[in-house]
């Protein structure tokens, strides 16, 4: 019964484990692309603001 046990533990550090990991990668990617995505919606919000004194 103890075996048992262990192996019910353990598998549940590994998911934790795993999970940890996938929100690891989606914070690095986060990371990664909201600067550029940052500059995208300046360059939209410059054109839109060039374009209002026209109208």
């Amino acid at each position: 019964m103890e075996i048992m046990r262990r192996l019910v533990q353990e598998e549940e550090g590994q998911g934790l484990v795993e999970y940890a990991l996938i929100i690891g990668l989606i914070s690095v990617a986060a990371i990664a692309f909201i600067p550029e995505i940052g500059k995208r919606v300046a360059i939209i919000f410059k054109k839109i603001q060039d374009a209002l004194p026209a109208a």
